[in-house]
């Protein structure tokens, strides 16, 4: 009977009176969405597509943040299969370090760190990252991730303390393997970038492009000059 009585006392217990033998575990987190009001303020961010678009909207967009010893990069794409960036010494692909946020068939976002071998992406099993954290929604890949400012010196993880230029790249993922950007020329920053400073850069896609090319602008005054003038 004391057996009985023990066992009894344990199941009320542990049940918490509701009629479950073990507590549920607590719900997952849903992954927290990118703030851009915070661009150029406490996070640098580079937002490529349109005016005015956001983390949601744009068709690439990274930012970057300091904490303590990491720093904290959100990337997010108007893709299906990976987003990425590259920290280069120059602006051209080739000997660069890049992490990569991967969509896999399982629905999952996996974050990947690469070596670029001239126009080839080898993935490289050491990986700096941590509290890596990713989403597949509404068909943009969308991740949060950190790796520490100072590693030891190695050839394909750089020491983000000093400034590198930012290649970003988007594209399509097979099986969860990343294949080419979707886009011939990529954008990269138009200087180096320093950790230490934060600013908003927008950068317009090639829709938007259009009238910014100094000869557009240059047609643009032309013909305005013309328009006033008159004709004889």
């Amino acid at each position: 009977y004391y057996f009985l009585f023990l066992v009894f006392y344990l199941v009320m217990i542990y049940s918490d009176y509701t009629g479950y033998p073990f507590p549920t575990a607590p719900p997952v987190d849903p992954f927290a969405k990118i703030r851009v009001d915070d661009c150029g303020k406490t996070k640098g961010c580079f937002r490529y597509g349109k005016p005015g678009c956001n983390a949601e909207t744009c068709d690439y967009f990274l930012s970057y943040r300091r904490i303590g010893a990491d720093v904290e990069f959100e990337l997010s794409a108007d893709t299906d299969g990976w987003v990425a960036v590259g920290f280069s010494s120059d602006k051209k692909m080739g000997g660069d370090d890049v992490m990569a946020c991967v969509h896999d068939d399982n629905g999952r976002v996996r974050i990947q760190h690469f070596y670029n071998v001239g126009q080839w992406a080898k993935e490289i099993q050491r990986n700096p990252a941590r509290d890596e954290e990713g989403v597949f929604e509404n068909n943009r890949v969308t991740c949060r991730f950190k790796r520490p400012v100072y590693v030891p010196r190695e050839e394909t993880i750089v020491d983000l303390h000093l400034s590198w230029y930012y290649l970003f790249a988007w594209g399509p993922a097979i099986q969860g393997s990343i294949t080419r950007h979707d886009i011939d020329s990529p954008p990269v920053s138009e200087r180096v970038v320093s950790i230490y400073k934060y600013e908003d850069i927008f950068m317009p896609s090639a829709a938007y492009q259009t009238f910014s090319s100094p000869f557009c602008l240059l047609l643009i005054v032309a013909l305005t000059f013309y328009l006033l003038m008159g004709t004889p």
